[in-house]
């Protein structure tokens, strides 16, 4: 996200913002009203074999036949080069580099695991587009043109493509296979709406709103709002320190100082589900932890400290930890080897029981685990690199990418379809 994005995306007519004000000062909505709301499954969508882990068909080994014969792969959005690095993840190497739309963000699956969509948003500009990748030849396809496609997800029954127009505050349902519109939901509440999961029986989706530190509900039958959510900030929060020294190989990443957290309103970024569906964390780069929210009831429930700058979330194949990448600022534009890495968040006790540091400083932002769960990588947002964290040790190794790299995608990936972001699979 960049200053000019953040300008436009708090502009808006008085009656946004009015709405929004209303709805982040009033109260969640009843247990009971939200459940009732939330009570009807979404027609269609394939039957969930335990409802009590939504990440048992993503397990290591669990591929659809769908995905027989694709590269391994590692693909890499560049934002300010406008191209994609391709790393073999074997050798890691980059092995491809090509040009796509103007701004990519993200590396998207597709519901059917066909194609691999690099959502090119054109950040202040009206040429957005959606460029399809051959997951079997690596190679792009002809861009498609759609209205500012940040990111990009999947109803759970697979009949919609949903694309984030973060700067004009809607989610277009398109058809996933053409693109072609199909209905828009308007989110006059939601500055910045970017990441989102879906419940255990695809009834509502969640989505974060960047810029006014709250999250909306999207009623997915229905196709409307169900209401919005303002987070809630912690006391404290972890003290940036740009000059302070960074953890050498090997050595501990101990939890930095702290001090009063003073800023009004947080900078929510992913979301994901718990495994059973009963609690959604939400990073916030702003409060430097993860958000527990009841998404039935609409309400926080908690609140873990994590590092500075929590930003992207991937649970393990095993679907019992939580990764949550730290971008190691505050800032929406950071410097160079920042105070950012890696924390394990065990799902069952929703407590931290690893921390992995970028040796010499980093910004951890966006990716994946891979196929086999041995390895965490994601794009080193304001370092031009991409890391490789060894889900046992820790360990990191780099790999030099294009400028600005951001939503990467591992493929193949187990799972049975594609919710999509850079593979939300089910």
């Amino acid at each position: 996200m960049n200053h000019h994005r953040l300008a436009i995306a708090l502009l808006g007519t008085a009656a946004a913002l009015a709405t929004w004000l209303a709805s982040a000062q009033s109260p969640a909505p009843p247990a009971s009203t939200a459940a009732a709301a939330a009570a009807v499954a979404l027609p269609g969508m394939p039957p969930q074999p335990d409802p009590k882990n939504i990440y048992g068909e993503i397990a290591s080994g669990k591929f659809a036949p769908a995905v027989a014969g694709d590269l391994e792969r590692v693909y890499v959005p560049n934002l300010r080069s406008g191209d994609v690095s391709v790393i073999d993840p074997v050798t890691a190497k980059v092995v491809d580099r090509f040009k796509v739309g103007v701004g990519p963000q993200h590396v998207v699956p597709s519901y059917d695991l066909r194609t691999l969509w690099v959502t090119n948003n054109a950040e202040g500009r009206t040429d957005g587009s959606l460029t399809p990748i051959d997951p079997h030849t690596g190679k792009p396809g002809k861009a498609v043109q759609v209205d500012d496609p940040y990111n990009m997800y999947y109803t759970p029954d697979g009949k919609s493509a949903i694309v984030v127009a973060e700067a004009l505050r809607r989610l277009d349902f398109r058809d996933p296979k053409t693109m072609a519109l199909q209905y828009s939901i308007a989110t006059p509440g939601c500055p910045g709406i970017n990441h989102a999961d879906f419940a255990v029986d695809g009834s509502f989706a969640i989505f974060t709103c960047e810029f006014s530190g709250a999250v909306v509900k999207i009623d997915l039958v229905a196709r409307k709002v169900l209401g919005y959510l303002q987070l809630q900030m912690p006391a404290t929060r972890f003290k940036e320190q740009a000059a302070a020294a960074r953890p050498k190989p090997g050595q501990p990443w101990e939890p930095g100082p702290t001090e009063l957290c003073t800023v009004q309103r947080g900078m929510p970024q992913d979301i994901r589900s718990s495994p059973d569906g009963h609690h959604f964390y939400v990073a916030d780069m702003h409060a430097d932890g993860v958000h527990v929210i009841d998404p039935i009831a609409l309400r926080q429930v908690g609140f873990i400290p994590t590092a500075i700058g929590a930003h992207g979330l991937y649970p393990s194949r095993d679907g019992t930890k939580l990764y949550v990448a730290a971008r190691g600022t505050h800032r929406v534009h950071g410097a160079r080897h920042g105070e950012g890495g890696v924390v394990v968040i065990d799902f069952a006790t929703e407590k931290v029981v690893a921390r992995w540091p970028v040796p010499g400083g980093g910004s951890p932002d966006m990716g994946n685990v891979s196929a086999d769960g041995r390895a965490l990588w994601l794009s080193g947002r304001y370092d031009d690199v991409v890391y490789r964290f060894d889900t046992t040790s820790g360990a990191v190794s780099t790999v030099k990418v294009g400028a600005e790299p951001h939503g990467l995608t591992v493929w193949p990936q187990p799972g049975r379809y594609s919710l999509g972001h850079t593979g939300n699979m089910r």
